[in-house]
């Protein structure tokens, strides 16, 4: 467990937690390590929403798919990145969403209500952690509301001005990357990868935009 230290101290969940408790604390909370080669899912679709993990190494992806079979790419995460927080904490009767390694990966998993509950020793840092649970899904929902605002949009095109354009104001340039290719985009848009393509050469025969695979510029 001490070898993830250093990714746990740059997690979220963990500030203002200090060293000596991070031992003491991976105990309290019956944190597991679980490890996945790609393709293989963390947390399926129609679980009992009870755990939150962290990304330890490797990167996953949010995946919901429709009754239409339809995949649909919530979210992109890698190192040291969480999930699973509000569905847990809501204890839901079935996820939407599942979680699938994109890559060898290991990730953290905590039962919620190690977090919310405090334990019969009151240890100290727990009202820490539950705080920045609260933060983490306050700001988990305000990225929702954003994709929201992105998939929301009529057309392919617009869809993808609007993705851009947040990435812009996100890295404070107009040259940045985006953490998708062609097919995870489209995913994430929810259009189809053949559409996306078509609007991304128009946009760059236009003169809008100029992109090499996931690196983009805004004219």
């Amino acid at each position: 467990m001490k070898k993830h230290f250093d990714v746990m101290r740059k997690c979220s969940l963990f500030n203002n937690i200090e060293d000596k408790d991070l031992e003491t604390m991976m105990y309290c909370l019956d944190a597991k390590i679980e490890r996945r080669e790609k393709g293989e899912h963390f947390l399926s679709e129609g679980e009992t929403a009870k755990f939150l993990g962290i990304v330890l190494s490797g990167k996953v992806q949010l995946v919901r798919v429709d009754y239409y079979g339809n995949r649909s790419i919530v979210t992109k995460l890698e190192p040291p990145q969480i999930f699973g927080e509000a569905f847990a904490c809501a204890e839901i009767d079935a996820l939407p969403i599942s979680v699938v390694a994109t890559e060898n990966t290991e990730v953290m998993l905590i039962d919620a209500r190690r977090i919310t509950q405090s334990c019969s020793n009151t240890c100290r840092f727990h009202s820490r952690l539950i705080f920045n649970l609260l933060k983490i899904v306050s700001w988990k929902n305000i990225e929702f509301n954003r994709k929201i605002e992105i998939t929301s949009k009529r057309s392919t095109r617009d869809k993808l001005m609007a993705y851009l354009d947040m990435q812009a104001k996100q890295h404070g340039s107009k040259n940045f990357t985006i953490p998708y290719d062609r097919q995870s985009l489209a995913d994430y848009l929810e259009v189809e990868r053949s559409g996306l393509s078509a609007e991304i050469s128009k946009l760059r025969n236009e003169g809008i935009i100029e992109c090499k695979r996931s690196k983009f510029t805004l004219l």
